[in-house]
């Protein structure tokens, strides 16, 4: 039994002996290095390389390099694997491992195949297995002093067209002026003063550009680009010694402020900007800044071309990753750039906005806002002075009206006027009884009442109240009618909701907190807390000229036309009845919107004017409101609003403008 103990003891001893002897595994350590290589923990990877690799590299060199082609390459998702042999082949103290790399890049997917070679050697009084590292480590064709380099192709930037192809924001030529340093002389500080105040730069900045590292005495140094049109400053520019100009490309917007709002521009990508939009941007890039350049960046911008180039020592290229240029896709939208310069023509001189619809497809013809701004003078790059003369201006020209929302006024009354017909709290024979031009449900609204405009003692119907504009019968028919029934029939008219698939972010009409009669009397008049934005407004009247559905307004051509928002928003016979009094409003000789008659040419519409005041009994602003359309060939329906309008004929000036329109048709 002894004999046995000593046996086994003598075989664990040995054993124990065994292990002892194994020492570091050259298959564990590469490991070890490829889980560093895999966190890209650089530093550490360094700790890893064999005597010979530290004399050729240092440790900070070493880090350095990889974060900078990581960096500059954009690679990301790094995995290196490494199979751990069954059986390690060791040869001359030294072994071999067969490895992989993958990566994603800027210029696309990056692999290869790879050998790496341990040494077994001591370090810091420690042996152990060290990688034989060398540049090829880092991508196979990089051999030390070879370097990497990128070479890009732009993409080019879709267009955005109108309905018939016309541009709306293009590529096109643009005068880049510049100077010749070499041409200066001894009049270098007299021609940069000239040059700055011209072209409204720092004095500065242009000595800036001219001390660049890259400037020869016969370089054209450029300092600013300026529409091509503008020929008045390029003959001042140019007639100074030394400056010249060239021809480049250049983001261009044919209309101009006419469609600024609604197109938008592009301008160079900030810091932030990019930190945002993440892979496929440099610093290089412009980016859309606002309006539908900012709405459709990511299918007008494309993708630029990229190839990450091995430079030879030999001046030969070897190519590591390529990715192809990809130009944007265009956008064309359902926009009549004729109808949009007028109805803007017709804005410009006002504070305001307007919407024009094609009411039996929904698209939508013009969509401007007033004042505006030169897209090309921001795209091209305006000067300090230029932005603080827009952000300071009072009438707000950066604000894009026709996206907000504001009080309709009394072109609210056709909806409410609809809602209050199907759910029976009216009907075109039921009258009240109205005298005076004050009106107030009971002595629980103290001092408040509803007042109109037109005083007509006696019993007034629906039709009658729609001609004249009357307040205190749609404040009555509104009571009748109920809250619910009245919130209800609005949501039916897409109140509280995204217009579908719009191409151009709105903010929703809303109802607002309907909390008491007066509230709810106010809100039947479009005054209260009810707002809506412009397109909505031209959309809900598209009922009257479809048998009572209403189409969904569109902006992008590929959108299908005519589809139907609300399905029977009203029955047919309440459409034609209503569409018969918007007739009347303009026609009657007693119609608020008389002054839009044209002849031969009927209009159906209905005029409102929204006053904004703290408190009853005080003047407050108003906004002048016009919507109308052809009940006979309904092909263009505007909806117009000017704000501002007290004290110079009310909704008088909207009329008078959606009719030029008209006319000019």
């Amino acid at each position: 039994m002894k004999k046995w103990i000593v046996m086994l003891l003598v075989l664990m001893a040995g054993l124990t002996m065994a292990a002892c002897n194994k020492g570091p595994q050259p298959e564990e350590r590469f490991a070890a290095y490829v889980d560093e290589w895999n966190d890209q923990d650089f530093n550490k990877m360094y700790d890893y390389l064999s005597a010979d690799a530290k004399e050729k590299v240092s440790k900070n060199d070493f880090a350095n390099r990889y974060k900078k082609i990581y960096e500059d390459l954009n690679i990301k998702n790094v995995k290196i694997t490494f199979k751990k042999p069954e059986e390690v082949k060791e040869k001359d103290g030294k072994v071999q491992f067969p490895f992989s790399v993958q990566m994603d890049s800027i210029a696309g997917k990056i692999s290869f195949d790879h050998k790496a070679v341990l040494t077994e050697e001591e370090q810091n009084d420690n042996k152990n297995w060290y990688v034989n590292w060398d540049t090829t480590f880092i991508f196979p064709d990089l051999e030390e002093g070879d370097k990497i380099s990128l070479s890009m192709t732009p993409a080019k930037r879709g267009d955005i067209v109108d309905k018939n192809g016309v541009g709306l924001a293009v590529t096109g030529k643009v005068s880049e002026i510049g100077i010749i340093p070499g041409k200066m002389g001894d009049q270098e500080e007299e021609i940069i003063t000239k040059v700055a105040e011209l072209l409204r730069l720092e004095p500065g900045n242009i000595k800036k550009e001219l001390s660049a590292s890259w400037v020869q005495p016969e370089h054209f140094v450029p300092l600013k680009k300026i529409p091509g049109d503008d020929t008045e400053l390029l003959e001042k520019a140019t007639s100074i010694p030394s400056v010249s100009n060239r021809s480049v490309e250049a983001r261009v917007y044919p209309l101009g402020e006419a469609a600024a709002h609604l197109i938008g521009y592009v301008g160079p990508i900030t810091a932030e900007e990019l930190e945002k939009a993440g892979s496929g941007y440099q610093s290089s890039d412009v980016i859309g800044k606002r309006g539908l350049e900012q709405v459709f960046e990511k299918q007008l911008k494309g993708e630029n071309g990229v190839k990450i180039l091995i430079k030879k020592k030999n001046d030969s290229e070897a190519v590591l990753a390529e990715k192809p240029v990809k130009d944007g896709e265009s956008v064309q939208l359902t926009i009549d750039s004729g109808l949009q310069q007028s109805v803007f023509n017709e804005l410009k001189d006002e504070v305001g906005s307007a919407a024009a619809l094609h009411p039996v497809t929904g698209e939508t013809l013009a969509l401007t806002s007033s004042p505006s701004f030169d897209p090309n003078m921001l795209s091209l790059g305006a000067s300090a002075e230029e932005w603080k003369a827009l952000q300071e201006n009072d009438k707000e020209p950066l604000l894009t009206r026709f996206k907000a929302s504001f009080a309709p006024g009394s072109v609210m009354k056709p909806i409410t006027a609809a809602t209050a017909l199907e759910a029976g709290a009216v009907d075109w024979k039921k009258t009240y009884d109205i005298n005076g031009k004050s009106w107030k449900k009971d002595s629980s609204w103290g001092g408040y009442s509803v007042t109109r405009v037109t005083e007509a003692n006696g019993p007034v119907n629906l039709e009658k109240a729609l001609i004249l504009s009357d307040n205190i019968y749609f404040a009555m028919a509104a009571l009748d009618l109920g809250k619910d029934k009245f919130t209800k029939g609005l949501q039916s008219f897409g109140f509280e909701e995204d217009i579908p698939s719009y191409g151009y972010p709105l903010e929703q009409s809303k109802i607002g907190d309907i909390d008491s009669d007066i509230a709810l009397a106010d809100s039947a008049y479009g005054q209260g807390k009810i707002q809506m934005n412009i397109v909505h407004l031209a959309a809900t009247y598209t009922p009257f000229a479809n048998k009572g559905n209403m189409i969904q307004p569109i902006l992008v051509k590929e959108e299908k036309p005519g589809t139907v928002w609300k399905e029977k928003v009203m029955s047919e016979q309440t459409a034609t009845a209503i569409q018969d009094a918007l007739v009347k409003v303009v026609a009657d000789p007693s119609g608020t919107a008389r002054s839009a008659r044209i002849p031969n040419y009927p209009l159906a519409g209905k005029t409102g004017t929204a006053e904004l005041k703290a408190k009853q009994g005080e003047k407050g602003k108003e906004n002048g409101f016009f919507v109308a359309y052809n009940p006979e060939n309904p092909e263009l329906l505007i909806a117009l609003m000017v704000e501002g309008v007290e004290g110079r004929g009310g909704s008088e000036i909207a009329v008078n403008k959606v009719k030029k329109i008209f006319e000019g048709k």
